[in-house]
């Protein structure tokens, strides 16, 4: 072979091994360029609430929590109740489970802001008088989901939040173990936002952004008409999407099947009160999971004092004009 040709050889191999080189040059520079941009599904959104509830402890972060997976496989009897101090930074951290429908993105929520109508409060000074003491027992991530920004048919969705009240039925440990378990079967999927315990203490279950399964077969009648929503072609319409569930543990003379009993303490009716004055969600659209039900078996929460629940309300928050 001549001369000639070994050395074309040379050179074209030289030219495609720098080709080469500003090929991997160029792939980094894009690489750390998208690193530095995230989109918008990696931003942070555990800060975005549709009810705007301010968790109680988002100031306290001093320490450091562990694996979350550990706690939320566990099944043993005793439920998980994790430190005050570690709340707020394990819920903007707490896992996502998978779903194959549309999950809220940064610039959808602004969207979906924009099309609904906004209330504004101011705490009292009643309210910063109270202050109830708080658990976490995070649910397993299988019995909470997404919130949506299109139904099953790719309708757009701008539900203004609404808070449906529950009580537990049983106590409030029987209904974390709950929680807590993993449930493959979808129809035994459930969980609550929070808990309000018979002493008054505030136990948080799923992040105010994520969409519990608080209530099954469910409409919401308020002023804008009979609002529903359906994520899950195998599952009935719910109001989960737009929903902050929150429920009271069930007094011991009540765990039955009575259509009443003899209703809930003092201190969880200040502490529900305390809780839902922090959130933009107007009167209006604080509802029970008897009045959304439609199933005709839900009928709680049972001997529920609505006259007191507001007085109280409107004492730890008042309406700015």
């Amino acid at each position: 072979m001549s001369f000639s040709v070994w050395i074309n050889r040379l050179l074209l191999i030289s030219l495609m091994l720098i080709s080469l080189t500003v090929v991997l040059v160029v792939g980094k520079a894009n690489l750390q360029s998208n690193s530095s941009n995230p989109s918008s599904t990696d931003l942070d959104l555990a800060a975005w609430s549709p009810a705007k509830v301010q968790l109680q402890a988002a100031n306290e972060q001093e320490e450091e929590f562990q694996d979350s997976s550990k706690s939320l496989t566990k099944t043993d009897s005793t439920p998980k109740l994790e430190s005050k101090n570690k709340q707020a930074d394990k819920l903007q951290k707490s896992p996502t489970p998978s779903s194959t429908n549309k999950p809220v993105s940064t610039n959808k929520q602004a969207e979906q802001l924009q099309n609904i109508p906004q209330y504004s409060f101011k705490t009292t000074k009643a309210f910063k008088q109270y202050t109830p003491s708080y658990e976490i027992a995070l649910a397993n991530p299988s019995n909470y989901g997404e919130r949506f920004t299109t139904d099953i048919n790719g309708v757009p969705l701008n539900n203004q939040a609404i808070i449906v009240l529950h009580e537990t039925s049983d106590s409030a440990s029987s209904a974390i173990n709950t929680f807590q378990a993993p449930h493959t079967d979808e129809n035994k999927q459930v969980s609550y936002h929070s808990l309000i315990t018979l002493n008054g203490t505030i136990i948080y279950i799923v992040p105010p952004d994520k969409r519990a399964f608080g209530a099954g077969n469910s409409v919401f009648d308020g002023s804008n008409g009979s609002e529903t929503v359906q994520t899950n072609p195998g599952l009935e319409p719910s109001v989960n999407n737009f929903a902050y569930h929150v429920s009271l543990e069930t007094p011991l003379e009540g765990r039955n099947n009575e259509p009443y009993h003899i209703g809930y303490t003092d201190a969880q009716y200040y502490s529900l009160a305390w809780l839902i004055a922090q959130s933009s969600v107007p009167d209006e659209r604080i509802t029970t999971h008897r009045d959304v039900d439609r199933s005709g078996t839900r009928i709680d929460p049972r001997s529920f004092d609505f006259d007191k629940f507001f007085n109280l309300l409107h004492s730890f928050r008042q309406s700015i004009s």
